[in-house]
């Protein structure tokens, strides 16, 4: 893993810690926080990271309130804790 894969790993934890336990986040937050003038480059190791997470028990990602595997799944997601 590269140093931007792990910081954003790192800045979805952070993103969620930030907010209340039932908040989610798009990846495009996390995305803007590691490089704001090419947060749109990001977008796709962005999903990575989600997914590496899901992977490993840490975020769900979501779509239309459900569950889903953001390698598959087309279209905006969400990021939540585990429920």
């Amino acid at each position: 893993m590269d140093d931007v894969a792990a910081e954003l790993e790192r800045t979805i934890g952070e993103l969620l810690a930030q907010r209340r336990p039932e908040a989610s986040i798009c990846p495009s937050e996390a995305a803007r926080a590691v490089d704001p003038a090419g947060w749109r480059d990001l977008m796709p190791e962005a999903r990575s990271a989600a997914g590496r997470l899901a992977d490993a028990g840490a975020v769900e990602v979501i779509q239309g309130g459900e569950v889903v595997d953001v390698r598959t799944a087309r279209g905006p997601v969400r990021i939540r804790r585990p429920r």
